[in-house]
């Protein structure tokens, strides 16, 4: 590096520093893998990346995805990376692999299929286990370096369920021997660098069998365990999700409030409008304002756009899935398949069978046709309802269930029906307009690593700049920016990242905000035993850099893995 002061400088960049402040021009230099300088003019660096006319930020961190798993098998956490993410926590909604004796590792896994939707031959094939303790399963993660760093945290259910064992199961009230215990390995985890603990009260989180997720009827005292756990350790935050579509879940709150303000955790839950109770969140929304209008940290994490699934031939389900004539054809190649169904007589049978029949997609029966629609190319993420499956079936005379067969079938059945379950009461996004512009919530609930086979909403970041930002103009630019960085780090207590500073992390982008987009889903077999999962390309993103290391050149991987661990209490 002789004559040249620094490792690498982004030059002459738009730049934005993370904290909603108005962006400045000037350079960002890099050196050791933090932020040398920020300012104009800098010296040169070993290498040197053209930002001019362009936006530079800090990394993306993503406070809840589920690469619990992919973070063992591979070392590309896509497709968070895509999308400008340079730190993810994972670990949510109380699912995971750590605690775990061997007997109990089949479970975990029924588990973690059924909640997050995760094949489980690729869990059989692709985990490792050499791990027990939670200690000891993060010394296994500390040992890969990957294309982002990755935080995790302590999940309830494995805890529950290496405490308890089938009590847990069997949703029985923990003793106060099994809450000491539990307390004691929540604080052991975080000792040993877990931001935090997770946990989930929601009767739609189910294993792959159909039982409800252990931790779904644990009352106030065995909560009160696991906050005591990060009392013990001096640090960490608590993340819910809970029943949403019930007004029980006021009490559930009420109990939550009672909890938080004995300890004062930061404590975080997942927030989206409910299609069978529209209004519910905003009660929620006034609970945790409330709450922290008194000191009691509590805050939403919201979504940017509805939340729905994709069905399609290659995607995990679609609306014929479960008759008895398609099973006989689902294992056939997709050039195959869909040479049978265009068989008029293929077709007229599977019609005319029942689609809930063999079903193993739970929510089927709950999907009319006038909530599915043609996702199109461009997709479309905001449709009316006259472009639903039953509105086009109506104005053509025919039965829906006849287009949303011709839907699949479409573009060498490729073709995918898009169905929003939540954020989308009355073809309306208002309220995920409110919820962003609340600042007391934080952005998330992209899910990465999860539901590879029918939900592809990890690109949330992209969405949030390109839709809110630049489309709408709802948000100025250096407030989107702010949303997904300095707000989502500090949520996180992740306090040497989200900003570009002297002295922080070297994670920045350089981004083309005008080309910003998240391209057609499609469906790759690259998981571990060749299992599937959706993915889609992603424009705009120039450079990401992780550790001063560059990541990605305009979408592609350099195969650069500078990406740890992170420990908390600078263990990383």
């Amino acid at each position: 590096m002789a004559g040249k002061e620094y490792d690498v400088v982004v030059r002459g960049g738009t730049v934005f520093d993370g904290t909603g402040a108005p962006p400045v021009e000037a350079d960002v230099a890099i050196t050791g893998g933090r932020i040398a300088a920020v300012g104009a003019g800098l010296a040169a660096g070993a290498e040197e990346i053209d930002a001019r006319g362009k936006v530079v930020t800090p990394g993306f961190v993503d406070v809840h995805t589920h690469y619990d798993g992919q973070a063992v098998w591979d070392d590309e956490m896509s497709p968070s990376s895509w999308h400008g993410v340079t730190t993810a926590v994972m670990g949510n909604c109380g699912v995971g692999f750590a605690p775990c004796r061997p007997s109990d590792r089949d479970r975990l896994i029924e588990l973690m299929e059924g909640v997050e939707d995760i094949p489980s031959p690729v869990m059989h094939e692709g985990l490792t286990w050499e791990w027990e303790s939670f200690p000891e399963f993060l010394d296994v993660l500390d040992k890969g370096a990957r294309d982002i760093d990755l935080c995790a945290l302590v999940p309830h259910a494995p805890v529950r369920v290496f405490v308890m064992g089938e009590r847990a199961l069997r949703l029985e009230p923990a003793t106060e021997a099994d809450m000491a215990q539990m307390r004691s390995i929540v604080a052991d985890g975080l000792r040993a660098g877990a931001l935090g603990v997770s946990t989930s009260r929601t009767t739609n989180h189910q294993s792959a069998t159909g039982d409800y997720t252990p931790t779904l009827r644990a009352l106030e005292d065995e909560i009160q365990s696991l906050v005591s756990g990060i009392e013990d350790a001096g640090h960490g935050f608590l993340e819910l999700v809970t029943e949403l579509n019930t007004r029980d879940v006021l009490d559930e709150f009420a109990m939550l409030r009672r909890v938080i303000s004995r300890s004062k955790v930061n404590t975080f839950f997942s927030l989206t409008q409910n299609r069978t109770v529209p209004d519910l969140w905003r009660e929620l929304m006034d609970f945790a304002d409330d709450a922290i209008s008194e000191g009691i940290p509590i805050r939403p994490v919201v979504a940017p756009r509805p939340i729905g699934m994709l069905l399609g031939l290659e995607a995990s389900q679609n609306p014929f899935a479960g008759t008895a004539t398609y099973r006989r054809i689902a294992d056939l190649p997709l050039d195959q398949r869909v040479a049978e169904m265009r068989k008029p007589e293929v077709r007229r049978r599977i019609l005319s069978e029942d689609p809930t029949e063999f079903s193993t997609f739970i929510f089927l029966s709950r999907i009319p046709y006038s909530n599915m629609f043609r996702f199109g190319n461009p997709q479309n993420h905001t449709p009316g309802p006259e472009d639903s499956v039953a509105a086009q079936a109506a104005r053509e005379s025919r039965e829906p269930a006849e287009v949303a067969y011709d839907i699949l079938l479409e573009d060498g059945g490729t073709g995918l029906i898009y169905t929003p379950f939540n954020n989308y009461h009355e073809h309306s996004m208002a309220a995920c307009e409110e919820m962003l512009r609340n600042p007391n919530t934080v952005m998330g609930l992209g899910d990465g690593g999860a539901h590879v086979g029918f939900i592809l909403d990890a690109g949330f970041p992209t969405w949030l700049l390109s839709y809110w930002v630049r489309d709408r103009q709802a948000f100025p630019l250096e407030e989107g920016i702010r949303r997904l960085t300095s707000d989502t780090a500090g949520a996180a207590g992740l306090t040497d990242r989200g900003r570009l500073a002297t002295g922080l992390r070297g994670d920045v982008n350089v981004i083309d905000v005008d080309a910003l987009n998240a391209g057609y889903p499609y469906v790759a077999f690259d998981l571990p035993l060749g299992g599937r999962r959706l993915l889609q390309r992603v424009s705009g993103y120039d450079a990401t850099l992780v550790n001063g290391q560059v990541t990605y050149r305009n979408g592609e991987p350099t195969g650069a893995r500078p990406g740890r661990l992170v420990r908390a209490g600078n263990r990383s």
